[in-house]
This record gives C-alpha cells, structure tokens and sequence, in this order.
C-alpha cells in the first residue's frame, strides 16, 4: 500500500531569514517598523533535487528581496531544512549558472552523497561540490574568470563548461575532473564556442564565430588541440567584398582605478572636425566587448560606416556588464547612471587625450539599457557630449518591470532614492546638445507611455533641441528592414549635421 503525504518544508528556522538588506539603513522608519515586525523574509523555494538512490534531497532557497540564495538539505520525513551553501549579496543574487527567483541554476548530483551548483562567493560564478553527509564544501575552480555553461559528463566523472578563463572577450570549452585540477581546453579557435557535445561525448558540434566573421558550425573530435572542420557557411558574395572591421579590443583605466574594456573603431582617415561616437549596449548585464560576432550585428555595421566617414566609435563594456564578475555586474547598485555613466565619460575622456578627438565632437547612442544611459549622459552630463540618440529607453525605472529593477533598485515603495537617482525623467533640464529619440509604438518591454512622458516633460521645461520618431508597428526590437533603415538614417544624419560642424 503507497500512503501520499503532502506537507509544508520548514523555511521559518533558515539561517538569516529575518536579515533585513542594508539599504534599509537610508529609511530610518521603515528600518525601524521592519525590525519591530521581526518577520521572515518571504522565499522561493526549487527543488527538491533528490539523489538516485532516493534517499538525500536538497533544496535551492532564494529570497525574494534577492539578497540570498540557500542550497539546504531536506530530510523528507520532517521537512526540516540544514544548511549546506548560504551566499549572501547586499546587491543582487546572479552571475552565470546561478539562476535567482525561479531558476536554480547549473546544479546536480555526481553521486548520491555529493551535489555540484555555481557560486558566486570568490566574486566570479564557479563550481562547488557539497557533500550532503558532512556538509564539507569544495571549490572546484578558481581564478578572476567565469564558467558561464556546465554540464556532467555520462559517467559522472568529467565536468565539460564553457568558460572565459584566456580572456573576458574569448570563450573556450574545457574539461576537468569533478575532483579538481587543471581545466584541459577542448576548442582552439580564438573569437566565441559555443559547443553543444554529442550523446556519446565523442564529438563537439561548435557554433564559431570572430568579431567580423559571422557564426559558423564546425565539428571537432572530443580531444585537446584537435582541428575542427567547418560545415557550413552562411555568408553571401555581396556580405564578403566588403573588408569588415575586426575592431581593436583595447583596455583605459577608469577614475575609480578599474580596468575597462572597450572596442574601437579608428578611421583610417579621420574627417576634419575629429568626431566620435560612443556606442552603449543594451540591457545592462550583457558583454558586447568580445572578439566573437556580436548579436548587435546592425551596429557592427553602421560603425564600420561611421568609420568610413571618419568617425571614431569607441564600444565600452560599462559597469554592470557580463563577463567580469561579481563586483562588476553589482556596480550600478543603486544607482544605474552612476558608474556605468563615468566609464562612458571617461571613455570619451581617453578619445580625446589618446586618439586626437575634438572634445566638442562626441556623440553617443544606445537601445534600451543603451537608450536610457545615452539620456542620463544627454541630461547630466551635457557638456561632453554635443549630440545623442536614445532608442526604445527607459525614461522612469519605477515604470518597468519588477523583475528586473527589483534586483538593481529593490522596489520604489521601499527604496525611492534609488529611482530617483537614476530615472531621466527627473534630470531632463539639463539637457543641451541635440537628442533624437526612437520608440515603437507597440513595444511591450519599455511600453511607449514611457517616452510619451519625457516628451511631455520636455516640452514643460520649454526644451526646442529635441525630436521623436515614432515606430507605429514596431515592438522593442525592431522586425521591418524599413524601421532599421529609417531610424539609422536618422541617427547618421544627426551625427553629420551636430559633429561636423
């Protein structure tokens, strides 16, 4: 006879389930009716993961103010809770396979004792093993990169992952014992692998690509330093008689003394007047400074254009980019608009002093994250950049979604400052230089409402420098060829006419 059983896991006794985040500290009253209340904090719990033979159970625990993630063992008869794993950020729980919310990220079993997951703890997302009898914890890998993807070999014995261990723009696939050691690189082409490995583990099937040479699919044996035969080739007659850049991925330092990393693109003859153009990519947490083919393929183009015309474009990898870690991805905390900002300024800053730029010249742009960072340059940092192009932008952070800002800004009924800090909207009179703004009309990320209101509060403050294209069929990312063309040739025709004078 089977008796079912349905009962609750036991979250009340986990350690730091009534810690309150330090932001709190900047609300006096709602730090002190938040500690009188002395309430649990509200969790999400995934799982549980159970070992083969059935007997062991673990469960990933993740807070919903975002600021913990518990790997707990479960003991099925009680549904107690004991801990195995607490990592604690006063930022944001994230990074590669770490998962957050709903997702518990890379995680599993290599026997029936031992459970593997991603951490953040050394301040770069690697690979741990828990031993669920003892609660003894290994770090399988260390170093200042990130194991992006992970999997387990068939027998258990072999992790295989992805990682950007040669450099932050390269990524390779390796493997290594799930005991430690000496990761072994199974790719050996510089750019991007990404490597899906056949069921029997005897092949790799790599998606390839270089920063001017478009994915391509490419087969490997399953061994190091072994040659990896091309499959396909996707590119056309009309693509290839065009020399596409290979832009020169490039290091300057920023006013807080960490290494940033950027794509420049120098004209082989720079027009008259010195200009520049910065380019910001989109949704904060993304790397676009990398020597694989960049999903931002349609500004990989027009840079080389501008370059043709005698531009120089610098692409930075700003604060709060992937690929760097967890201090990296954290530092817009509070603030978005803050230091991602300074590295666009200090950018422009080495423009000028390294590569013979007319500081009056510099433009910037940017979709989305890109958008509303090209807006807070336009409007609190006016004097250095003469012109700007803010597409598909954020104009006011308390209007978008809770799932993202909520990690950033935690929410605007309990940390106001924090939107204020960094929402445009409240900085439009500074505006000085020219701005043209794009938005879909139908866009269901950044809603157009959102635009509609920074249109309304620059007309307010009497602003006459400023114009708005609107996209009546157009989503958040653009589908129609003549929706591309249109916005642009708009962007180009704003830089010819503000830096070239």
């Amino acid at each position: 006879m089977i008796r079912y059983t349905v009962y609750a896991i036991t979250t009340a006794n986990i350690q730091g389930i009534k810690d309150l985040p330090d932001y709190v500290k900047d609300y006096p009253q709602q730090l002190e009716e938040r500690t009188h209340r002395n309430e649990n904090r509200q969790v999400v719990v995934q799982g549980p993961y159970w070992s083969e033979d059935g007997k062991n159970a673990v469960a990933v625990v993740s807070s919903q103010d975002n600021k913990d993630r518990w790997m707990m063992r479960l003991d099925a008869q009680t549904g107690q809770l004991a801990l195995l794993d607490r990592q604690r950020d006063e930022a944001w729980i994230a990074g590669p396979g770490i998962g957050g919310g709903y997702s518990g990220g890379n995680i599993g079993w290599l026997d029936n004792t031992h459970f593997y997951y991603q951490s953040e703890a050394s301040g770069y997302s690697h690979i741990y093993v828990a031993d669920v009898t003892t609660g003894a914890k290994k770090q399988i890998t260390s170093g200042n990169w990130e194991v992006q993807t992970l999997q387990l070999s068939n027998d258990k014995k072999t992790f295989y992952f992805t990682a950007n261990l040669e450099h932050p723009g390269i990524t390779h696939f390796y493997r290594l014992p799930v005991t430690g050691g000496t990761p072994v690189q199974l790719t050996g082409m510089k750019g991007g692998n990404e490597v899906s490995l056949s069921s029997d583990e005897k092949w790799l099937a790599i998606r390839y690509s270089y920063s001017n040479k478009p994915w391509e699919l490419y087969l490997q044996p399953n061994k190091a330093k072994a040659r990896a035969t091309q499959i396909t080739h996707s590119t056309t007659a009309e693509f290839e008689s065009y020399p596409w850049r290979a832009p020169e991925v490039i290091t300057f330092k920023n006013r807080y003394g960490s290494t940033v990393y950027a794509r420049l693109y120098v004209p082989k003859q720079a027009d008259p007047a010195k200009p520049a153009v910065i380019f910001v990519h989109g949704a904060g947490y993304l790397q676009n400074v990398h020597y694989w083919w960049s999903s931002y393929s349609h500004e990989y183009m027009f840079h080389n254009l501008l370059a043709d015309k005698g531009y120089t474009v610098l692409d930075i990898d700003y604060t709060g980019s992937a690929g760097y870690g967890r201090n990296w991805r954290t530092g817009i905390y509070r603030h978005m608009g803050g230091k991602d900002l300074d590295d666009q300024v200090d950018g422009a800053k080495l423009l000028v002093e390294k590569y013979g730029v007319n500081p009056k010249h510099i433009g910037i742009y940017g979709g989305s994250y890109g958008g509303f960072m090209t807006l807070m340059a336009m409007f609190t940092t006016p004097d250095v950049f003469a012109a700007g192009a803010a597409l598909r932008s954020v104009t006011d952070w308390a209007h978008y979604n809770h799932g993202y800002t909520s990690d950033i800004l935690n929410e605007p009924y309990n940390d106001e400052k924090a939107y204020k800090l960094s929402s445009p909207i409240y900085f439009a009179n500074g505006l000085k230089g020219k701005l043209l703004l794009c938005h879909g009309m139908v866009d269901q990320n950044v809603n157009y409402q959102d635009i509609v209101r920074l249109e309304q509060k620059l007309i307010e403050l009497h602003k006459d420098n400023w114009t708005l294209a609107s996209y009546p069929v157009e989503d958040h990312g653009f589908v129609q060829p003549s929706s591309w063309a249109d916005e642009y040739k708009r962007i180009y025709k704003l830089f010819e006419e503000t830096l070239k004078q």
